[in-house]
């Protein structure tokens, strides 16, 4: 049975951000952004997890557009999804997350735009798989206190430094959770 509270808690643009302890380690120090949110499940993306691969050597026929590429999820790690600033008058059916923030859209689009240096890399967020949940799988999640839930600011994904991202914006949050943004938890996993 849905809580009716945590469906309305659950959506579009929230990040979430792993509990101190937690130990999947698909998920530790995360910081996930979700994008997409229906009765059939969620959709985000894991804003903290840099690769050290360009685009172009993912996609040999794609420009050389030093956009970075990030470790977005466990689940169909053979995808690949861009998150921009650009809207779908810009790339067409651009899916917008937040203001100021889409998802998708037309991809021979986005690497025509970029092979003319029509749009910015520094604008642009590319992702390998992306993470998933079921139909009442995150509400479930939230309610056992697995993730801790943060508003999303552009600065999280186009300006702060990956590394540090989980811790701030746990420091963000304030009060208890500034105790909880000093923990390193991927050390206490090891």
């Amino acid at each position: 049975m849905k809580h009716p509270m945590e469906q309305t808690r659950i959506k579009n643009g929230m990040v979430l951000l792993a509990e101190p302890f937690m130990m999947d380690p698909n998920f530790a120090s995360a910081a996930v952004l979700l994008c997409e949110h229906t009765d059939m499940g969620t959709t985000g993306f894991i804003i903290n997890r840099p690769l050290d691969i360009p685009v172009n050597e993912l996609l040999p026929d794609f420009p050389d557009f030093r956009a970075p590429v990030f470790l977005g999820g466990p689940v169909q790690q053979d995808t690949l999804h861009f998150l921009h600033r650009y809207g779908p008058d810009v790339i067409d059916g651009a899916q917008e997350v937040i203001p100021g923030l889409y998802w998708g859209g037309d991809f021979g689009q986005l690497h025509d735009l970029a092979e003319q240096h029509l749009i910015q890399p520094d604008s642009v967020r590319f992702f390998v798989g992306y993470s998933g949940w079921g139909e009442d799988q995150l509400a479930h999640e939230l309610n056992h206190g697995s993730w801790i839930v943060a508003d999303m600011d552009l600065a999280y994904l186009f300006k702060n430094e990956p590394e540090n991202l989980w811790r701030d914006i746990m420091y963000s949050k304030g009060d208890h959770f500034t105790v909880l943004a000093n923990m390193d938890t991927r050390a206490m996993l090891n």
